[in-house]
């Protein structure tokens, strides 16, 4: 049975679920499969105006997406966007950003970050986990500290047994997990296979109230087996505070 409103496909009761084919692309939930997620992409820049007339110049002109001031740099800024359909960064977003006042920016191209949310396959909705979610966080106005960064895995963890490798994600979020029963922190997890010119595979964002447990969470994982073992690279680093959000 399938939901045309939400775009997600629905296996009824009794229903034989034949193994999915290495072409299926959707995205599978408990249940249920869907062909919507969310591409989000940072850009960074230096050199910036007052924040004000940045986000004035957003607000104008109706982009989807996030203002952050940079705790590293005095002058800089990085502009989080996000869409279903990546053509809007092309249609929408490219045209905007190559005309004043971020015309005049000074691209940090080492801090561009773009990927998609994708499922684990628990999710019992899909719509909410790979849209609502990750879109809400991003825009709630209590959450308005951000750490966002790549990462890549190493070749031993894909040596690893599916089981082996359960265990090793499953201690990775449990992290998160207990940060953000506690109201501490929230990550956005995003895929990256052939979207990143570094050939990162993920894109994590980390968003709370307060900067200090973001920080925490960070020193957290780097005890954890995924990151002490099966870590290629991770970072470069963006930390910023929200200055403008947009309601859509």
């Amino acid at each position: 049975m399938s939901d045309s409103r939400t775009g997600t496909l629905r296996i009824g009761e009794g229903a034989t679920v034949s193994a999915p084919d290495e072409t299926d692309v959707r995205e599978r939930g408990r249940g249920a499969a869907s062909d919507r997620r969310l591409f989000m992409q940072l850009l960074a820049f230096g050199g910036a105006p007052e924040s004000a007339v940045l986000a004035r110049a957003l607000e104008d002109a109706g982009i989807a997406g996030v203002l952050y001031e940079d705790l590293n740099d005095p002058a800089g800024v990085a502009l989080l966007t996000f869409a279903e359909n990546p053509d809007a960064f092309l249609a929408d977003v490219r045209p905007f950003m190559r005309r004043a006042p971020f015309a005049g920016l000074e691209p940090k191209p080492e801090l561009t970050m773009i990927g998609r949310t994708y499922a684990i396959g628990h999710e019992e909705d899909l719509v909410e986990a790979l849209i609502d979610r990750p879109r809400d966080r991003v825009r709630d106005p209590q959450l308005p500290w951000a750490i966002w960064y790549p990462l890549r895995r190493s070749g031993s963890f894909e040596g690893l047994s599916r089981e082996e490798q359960n265990v090793v994600l499953m201690e990775h979020a449990g992290i998160g997990r207990a940060f953000g029963r506690a109201g501490l922190g929230y990550d956005v997890r995003l895929a990256c296979h052939g979207l990143d010119k570094l050939d990162n595979d993920f894109v994590i964002g980390l968003v709370g109230a307060e900067l200090h447990p973001l920080s925490v969470i960070v020193q957290r994982m780097r005890k954890t087996k995924q990151t002490s073992l099966h870590l290629d690279r991770l970072g470069p680093f963006f930390v910023g505070k929200a200055v403008w959000q947009s309601r859509t």
